[in-house]
């Protein structure tokens, strides 16, 4: 069924099919939505998911067809999340939420826009920190005035 779902699901739109775990700031779950259009799952909304282990949603994230979204660097043990059975899975590392959302943006741009995949990260992993940022001429540092 879930199979079934997906694909159907996908149809619906081509914006980017997120699952975003407990640790995102609702700040940036929101710019998902409103200023990249994402179709973004927060487990914050469904109280059933907030206590949920990371297997549980790593598994469903997979299930659902969405890249899962997190800060929690434990999801890159490859005994615990195998590669091979990723629903997509980027693991960001930043030190404030203004990071955070370049990040984000990033990702937009780099991953989920430049490629016409419904899941173009399924069975990878990626770590996004601000050296990733840094090291892309196409996404400068922010400006202090």
């Amino acid at each position: 069924l879930a199979s079934e779902l997906r694909s159907l699901a996908g149809g619906l739109t081509s914006a980017p099919r997120v699952y975003v775990d407990a640790n995102i700031p609702c700040g940036v779950v929101t710019a998902m939505r409103r200023e990249l259009g994402w179709d973004v799952l927060f487990v914050l909304d469904d109280p059933a998911l907030r206590r949920a282990p990371d297997r549980d949603h790593f598994v469903l994230a997979l299930d659902l067809g969405r890249t899962l979204i997190t800060l929690d660097h434990g999801f890159l043990d490859d005994r615990r999340f195998p590669p091979g059975c990723s629903p997509g899975l980027i693991v960001c590392s930043a030190p404030d939420e203004r990071a955070l959302m370049r990040m984000i943006r990033y990702a937009d741009r780099a991953i989920f826009r430049a490629s016409n995949a419904l899941q173009p990260l399924r069975g990878q992993k990626r770590s996004l920190t601000l050296d990733v940022l840094a090291a892309d001429a196409t996404c400068p540092a922010p400006r202090h005035t």
